[in-house]
């Protein structure tokens, strides 16, 4: 076998045989200019590598001249982990998905592009983005709970304005409408039959129409009541997909005891555990990481005055013009109305709010009954959206905590007694700067409108809950059951409940 064998030459023929490896001669001033060139073309190649990324980014991600000015709807782009059907897209690679900082999904293309990728969801003011049934596969991951037993902690408000199903074009096509009941008639809701509000709203979902024919009761996809329930007559087969829905606007005090033979499926209420929650407002922060932001505006300025009320009903449930008196014994309060000793009518409101934004650094936003999620527009409209720091009571403070901008009122509740209370309004009164920390939530959100119908429309297309429905067993236990409601402050309700676990 042949071996590799070293050749050893004489160092005579190494001359012959192997090439000259000395290095060339090169002075080191040359060596200096020849590192000194490829240094500058590395640098100048790696800027312009930089300069081409940086603009490509510029031009995906630049916000129109709208958001500048808002300074809102921030995005992001994750890359979706779903590969689509070939019948919804014609390539399997994933597509990108711009998760807006208002939780709602935004679709965009391959490369991101800018109109897609800073669309505003269409519930916020000069919204333009409708979800689409194409992405629905995407986005169902994210908030497709649209019912009280998937989501127990949240409203679901959101989830349900961006839900489509994912066959929506089929349905669209076959021209099939879900039909709705409202069996206590069309001008309790002050609508038209027929389609009209779904399409003038432009719901995402808005193949529905609404109808007062009780007829039909016997084949809608829904019987809707409002305020009380009027018995149909009729008996439903155990698995029919016919949805009942009951609607109330007002708290437990103010509301019927209700008899249902069949029971109810669903229900629309400002109760956060509502099928369809119906509050008085929804707040929405365009980032949820962005809660607060500095002002730049003095809300004290120039007023003179401490404490407003506004009130009309003397009697209420809770004891809040009592509490009110106690709270004048150690601050200025003053009530205007008939509960009071100060007069603004209520045909001239823009000028009584206008006296409350000029004069006063706090109002009393008191509810006439303390029930759970219970906080109407004297909250909302009479004192947020003034300048002007609100003191509440009605609802659980948790309640207020999860409903209200961060750090925009004063619950009764955090203190001990009106006493308590009066002190640490003097504090705020004195303090500037503290007292315009409570302002800090303005300009993060904005109060959404929560389309009611539009979302009774979409909930009503999930047809894997219509397959499996649910009921209220006793929805009269529900609604004004055991801590639903107390006429003492919630604070001292849980006192009691506690000596009660206790023992």
């Amino acid at each position: 076998m042949r071996q590799n064998i070293p050749v050893y030459l004489p160092n005579r023929y190494k001359k012959e045989w192997m090439p000259n490896m000395r290095r060339p001669k090169i002075s080191l001033k040359k060596y200096f200019f020849f590192t000194l060139v490829c240094a500058l073309l590395l640098i100048f190649g790696f800027n312009l590598k930089e300069y081409e990324i940086w603009k490509t980014k510029s031009a995906r991600f630049s916000p129109s001249t709208e958001q500048q000015q808002d300074g809102q709807n921030k995005v992001k782009i994750v890359q979706s982990d779903e590969a689509t059907s070939s019948e919804k897209h014609s390539t399997a690679i994933p597509r990108p998905i711009a998760v807006s900082d208002n939780n709602s999904l935004v679709p965009v293309d391959e490369m991101g592009s800018k109109k897609s990728a800073i669309s505003k969801a269409w519930y916020f003011r000069n919204g333009d983005y409708h979800p689409k049934a194409i992405f629905t596969s995407v986005y169902k991951r994210h908030s497709s709970k649209l019912f009280p037993h998937q989501d127990i902690h949240n409203d679901r408000i959101v989830n349900q304005l961006m839900y489509v199903p994912e066959n929506y074009a089929q349905i669209k096509a076959s021209g099939k409408l879900k039909s709705i009941l409202l069996y206590n008639g069309l001008s309790p809701w002050n609508v038209k039959h027929g389609r009209e509000v779904f399409l003038r709203a432009k719901c995402p979902v808005d193949t529905c129409e609404l109808t007062a024919n009780r007829d039909l009761a016997s084949t809608a996809d829904m019987i809707l009541y409002k305020d009380h329930i009027i018995p149909t007559g009729l008996r439903r087969p155990s698995n029919a997909k016919q949805v009942s829905m009951l609607y109330y606007l007002e708290c437990p005090y103010h509301t019927q005891i209700v008899k249902v033979p069949d029971g109810l499926n669903w229900t629309a209420t400002y109760r956060r555990d509502s099928t369809i929650v119906a509050p008085y407002e929804k707040w929405q922060y365009y980032d949820p990481k962005v809660q607060q932001q500095d002002q730049d505006h003095n809300f004290a300025v120039n007023k003179t005055k401490k404490v407003a009320w506004f009130v009309s009903n003397c009697a209420a449930r809770n004891a809040r013009l009592q509490y009110a008196h106690e709270l004048q014994k150690h601050i200025e309060v003053d009530i205007y109305g008939a509960c009071g000793n100060f007069q603004c009518a209520r045909s001239n409101s823009d000028k009584c709010f206008e006296i409350l934004d000029q004069d006063y650094k706090f109002y009393l936003a008191f509810e006439n009954s303390n029930c759970r999620d219970y906080i109407t527009e004297k909250f909302f409209v009479n004192a947020l959206q003034r300048n002007v720091l609100p003191i509440v009571m009605g609802a659980r403070p948790e309640d207020y905590e999860v409903s209200a901008p961060r750090r925009s009122y004063i619950h009764v509740d955090e203190f001990a007694s009106p006493k308590e209370l009066a002190e640490y309004l003097h504090i705020l009164d004195r303090d500037d700067d503290l007292y315009n920390s409570y302002f800090k939530w303005k300009g993060t959100g904005e109060f959404i409108n929560t389309y009611f119908w539009c979302r009774v429309c979409s909930t009503l297309h999930d047809e894997e809950q219509l397959l499996n429905p649910r009921w209220y067993p006793n929805v009269n236990e529900w609604w004004r059951g055991e801590g639903t409601c107390t006429i003492r402050s919630w604070r001292n309700y849980k006192a009691r409940k506690d000596v009660i676990t206790d023992d």
